[in-house]
C-alpha cells in the first residue's frame, strides 16, 4: 500500500527532481547548437554513465541478478534510449516551453496505461481529466510561433511522453526489488549501449564542440540523468505510479521561465493556452487517483 502522506525527503527529492528536468528542456536546446540529438544524447548519457559508475564505486551496493537484466533492457530502451532521443530530434524545431507543456502530458498517458497495466482504478472525475489533458497536447501541437499550422517535430516529443509513461509504469511493479541506485544505474548503462552508434560523429564533432556546450551537456548527463533518475525510483517506491508522475505538471512552469530568462525563447500563445489547458487536465486526472488514496 502506497503512502498517503508525503514525508520531509520525499519532499525534497521531488522538488529537486521537478527542478533539475524543468532546467533540462532549455539546456538541451542550447546543447543542440553544438551537438545533434543523437550525438547529444549519447554524450550525455556517457557522463551519467561515468557518474552512476563512480557513484556505484563507493555504496558498492548488491549487483543485479541475471534474471533481472531483461526487465531492465526493457526499461532502459523506453526511459533512456527512446525517450531521449525523441525528446532532442523533438527540441530541435519546437521550443523549450511548448516542449516542457508536451512533456508534462505523461501522467495522462500514465494513468491510463497504469489502468491496463497496474489495475490501478480511475474514478469518474479523473476521466474528464484525461479528456482534457488530450485535448491540450493537441493545441499544444498545432501551435506555432507564426500561428496555426501542425508541426510534426510535436509529435515526435509526444511519443518521448509517451514512452517516459511507459517507463514509470513498467518499473513500477518492480521497483522494490532492486535498491534505488541498483535499479538507476543498470537502466541507463543498458539504456545508453544502443546509443554508441553515434559514437563516429560524435567523435568528429567533440574537437570543435565550445566548452559551454560541452559543461551543458555534462551537466544534463549528472544532474538531470544520474542524480535526478535516482530520486525518482526512490519516490516511486514511496507513492503511486499516477501520483508520482503528477509532479511533472510543475515542470513547465518553471521550464518557460528558465528558457525565457537563458534564451530569451517562449512559446506561442497557443501552445500556452494548450499547455494551461493540458495542466488542467493532469490536476483533474491526478485529483481522482489522489481522493481514491485518502
Amino acid at each position: 500500500m502506497q503512502k498517503t502522506n508525503i514525508g520531509l525527503r520525499t519532499s525534497i527529492a521531488i522538488s529537486a527532481i521537478v527542478v533539475m528536468w524543468a532546467s533540462a528542456f532549455a539546456v538541451i536546446r542550447f546543447a543542440l547548437l553544438a551537438f545533434s540529438p543523437g550525438e547529444l544524447t549519447l554524450l550525455r548519457f556517457l557522463c551519467a554513465s561515468a557518474a552512476f559508475g563512480v557513484i556505484v564505486a563507493l555504496h558498492r551496493p548488491p549487483s543485479l541478478s541475471c534474471k533481472g537484466i531483461p526487465f531492465i533492457a526493457l526499461l532502459g530502451l523506453f526511459g533512456i534510449t527512446f525517450y531521449h532521443l525523441a525528446l532532442n530530434y523533438g527540441e530541435q524545431r519546437v521550443t523549450a516551453g511548448a516542449t516542457s507543456f508536451l512533456i508534462s502530458s505523461a501522467p495522462v498517458f500514465t494513468a491510463l496505461l497504469a489502468t491496463v497495466m497496474l489495475l490501478e482504478r480511475l474514478s469518474l472525475i479523473t476521466w474528464p481529466g484525461i479528456t482534457i489533458g488530450i485535448l491540450g497536447v493537441a493545441i499544444i501541437t498545432i501551435g506555432k510561433a507564426g500561428g496555426i499550422g501542425l508541426e510534426p517535430r510535436a509529435f515526435i516529443i509526444l511519443f518521448a511522453a509517451i514512452s517516459s509513461s511507459l517507463y514509470t509504469v513498467l518499473q513500477k511493479r518492480h521497483v522494490a526489488r532492486y535498491p534505488p541506485l541498483v535499479f538507476s544505474a543498470y537502466t541507463v548503462w543498458i539504456g545508453t549501449i544502443p546509443l554508441v552508434v553515434f559514437m563516429p560523429t560524435l567523435f568528429q564533432t567533440l574537437p570543435s564542440a565550445p566548452v559551454t556546450a560541452i559543461c551543458a551537456v555534462a551537466y544534463l548527463g549528472i544532474l538531470p540523468g544520474c542524480i535526478a533518475y535516482i530520486l525518482w525510483v526512490y519516490c516511486l517506491r514511496e507513492l503511486s505510479a499516477s501520483r508520482l508522475s503528477s509532479v511533472l505538471h510543475l515542470n513547465p512552469v518553471l521550464a518557460v521561465f528558465i528558457a525565457w530568462l537563458w534564451l530569451r525563447e517562449i512559446p506561442s500563445q497557443l501552445s500556452l493556452v494548450g499547455g494551461i489547458i493540458a495542466a488542467l487536465g493532469v490536476v483533474l486526472t491526478n485529483l481522482g487517483s489522489w481522493r481514491q488514496k485518502l
